[in-house]
């Protein structure tokens, strides 16, 4: 697989926003919310404001559905709530202004000094929406903090991660870079034995660059997809 060319990507973000404009104007499940969608890259990024986190849902879903739609990012309010979203190790960079910032080291974006290798300093449950943007494959051991994230997560929360494709040669190149991740890699982490950290994968992607899933915490079993739906994403 090769990346894709910048020049594809933008004619395929020209492509995705004609097709969410006609889906919004057709489909009845969508007509009348106060969403925005505005594609970067292939990622969809959902703001605005819902009545209800079934409504967000939906929009999620239906959009994350369209050919060519690696990643959907969401900063949207509900129920007249802002959404409390996380950047971990966020650096000089927030995904979405509003956003508490978390890394080791202080700058103008960071909000809260933690490292996030050595747990959160949030409570359960207390959280919306975490990113974890180019900050997995730089810990040997990444599984710590992605039990981290979904102790904290509310029960319809999401975890955004973004990492660099094992096979890319950005994965590689950069010696800080300690782990490599596949598609395959997202499955693992979903189910792993002898976890009780459960996690729905709402959208896994490759575009022969990076790695981008959204994953939503569960809290039995009984919620976990069975394998046809798996193989949407999954080998």
């Amino acid at each position: 697989m090769s990346p894709l060319s910048q020049e594809r990507l933008r004619k395929r973000d020209r492509f995705l926003d004609q097709a969410v404009r006609e889906m919004w104007k057709y489909d009845e499940r969508l007509r009348g919310l106060d969403v925005e969608v505005r594609f970067d890259r292939g990622v969809a990024h959902l703001t605005g404001e819902v009545d209800s986190t079934a409504q967000l849902r939906t929009a999620r879903d239906l959009v994350g559905r369209l050919d060519g739609v690696l990643g959907v990012w969401d900063r949207v309010r509900v129920d007249g709530r802002d959404p409390v979203v996380l950047d971990l190790g966020c650096g000089a960079q927030k995904q979405y202004p509003g956003n508490f910032g978390v890394d080791l080291y202080r700058t103008p974006e960071v909000d809260v000094l933690a490292d996030v290798s050595s747990g959160l300093p949030f409570a359960d449950a207390s959280v919306d929406r975490v990113f974890l943007v180019h900050i997995l494959e730089h810990l040997i051991d990444f599984l710590p903090l992605v039990d981290e994230v979904h102790r904290i997560l509310r029960p319809d929360g999401v975890a955004f991660v973004l990492s660099p494709w094992w096979q890319y040669v950005n994965a590689v190149a950069d010696p800080t870079h300690v782990r490599m991740l596949d598609v395959q890699t997202i499955k693992g982490i979903c189910r792993r034995p002898g976890s009780r950290r459960l996690w729905y994968p709402l959208h896994a992607a490759c575009d022969g660059a990076s790695i981008f899933a959204e994953l939503q915490p569960l809290a039995d079993e009984s919620e976990y997809p069975d394998e046809a739906e798996l193989s949407r994403f999954f080998d």
